[in-house]
């Protein structure tokens, strides 16, 4: 049952916009120039105009000139975002190992996360409040999770002992970030998971992703430290449908039906519009209040031709991304 509500009506949204470029500086360059891709993806948040705005696939810079350049064209656009958030993601860092098991060093294969450079495709927050408290589960050794079902051949660790001795769950990241509006404090659970192909019999990459979700089930059962206190929502990519494609759907569907959470768009449909026919249209990104949070409306902005706002999506025939910005306004 939900708890009475109070406050302003606050607009939450997930958006994963791939601007990563292929070396650092890149995507930099690009906002800067004001590029088809930049002005697509301003004229989508500008139209939802979110209060509170996660992004993945940005590249990350220490001083946050790529999202600083974004949050100015954002501005240019009417929008108000005086408080940005990012941390390093897991993407690049470089191992020095053999990480997929391929007889190969130094691949972007190779990095934490796989990532052409050190902070490609990572994630941001953009928010009318200022942020709080922020937990960086990133670090976490995916052997050091609860229950980490982590890829054998042979009975032997894969891609070896060495490899998971030193390999983080995280792709990019998991966050739990405090932003504080006049309602109270909101918990930001934040992610970007990898895809679960492009592995082998093992099933490397189907149990990492599998696994970063979990992560969520974990840190509300208490198992990573304190559970984070309502009311809180759960946002990111999770690379994963529960009905269609490749991975272990079983894991995101069972997160789906947890009683802690709330899924305002189960009847929505996809939210990527990928190769047809495989892997498709599928739902991939997520976002889900948990269940004390009122939520009034929520939806997954993919207007289709001949509505007007089907134009919003591209500019200059240059698509804003395959992913659609998925949003939610929320009271508690």
């Amino acid at each position: 049952m939900c708890t009475p509500v109070w406050g302003e009506t606050i607009r939450v949204a997930t958006y994963d916009v791939e601007l990563s470029r292929k070396g650092p500086g890149l995507m930099l360059r690009d906002i800067q120039r004001n590029d088809d891709q930049t002005q697509a993806i301003t004229q989508v948040v500008a139209h939802i105009a979110p209060d509170i705005l996660f992004l993945q696939g940005v590249d990350y810079d220490a001083d946050l000139l790529g999202l600083k350049a974004l949050h100015d064209r954002f501005s240019e656009a009417g929008l108000s975002y005086p408080h940005l958030f990012a941390l390093k993601p897991n993407t690049g860092i470089p191992t020095g190992l053999d990480m997929n098991g391929d007889g190969y060093l130094h691949d972007a294969e190779d990095a934490q996360g796989f990532g052409l450079f050190q902070g490609a495709s990572g994630m941001a927050v953009l928010a009318r409040w200022p942020f709080g408290e922020v937990r960086d589960f990133s670090g976490l050794l995916w052997r050091d999770l609860p229950e980490a079902q982590l890829p054998r051949v042979d009975d032997s660790p894969f891609p070896s002992q060495e490899a998971q001795a030193i390999q983080r769950l995280s792709t990019v990241g998991h966050w739990s970030l405090q932003v504080t509006p006049p309602n109270g404090t909101l918990a930001l659970m934040l992610f970007a998971s990898g895809p679960p192909v492009f592995d082998g019999p093992e099933d490397r990459n189907g149990r990492r992703n599998a696994d970063e979700i979990r992560l969520w089930h974990h840190l509300l059962d208490g198992k990573l430290g304190p559970a984070p206190e309502r009311p809180f929502v759960i946002m990111g990519g999770a690379n994963l449908d529960p009905h269609s494609g490749e991975g272990r759907r079983h894991v995101i569907a069972d997160l789906l039906a947890d009683p802690r959470l709330q899924d305002p768009l189960s009847d929505a449909g996809p939210t990527v519009d990928w190769k047809e026919p495989t892997p498709g249209d599928l739902r991939v990104d997520y976002l889900l209040p948990s269940a004390n949070i009122t939520v009034e409306r929520a939806g997954v902005f993919w207007p289709k031709p001949p509505d007007p706002d089907a134009a919003l999506l591209e500019h200059k025939t240059t698509p804003a991304s395959r992913h659609h910005i998925v949003w939610a306004d929320i009271r508690y």
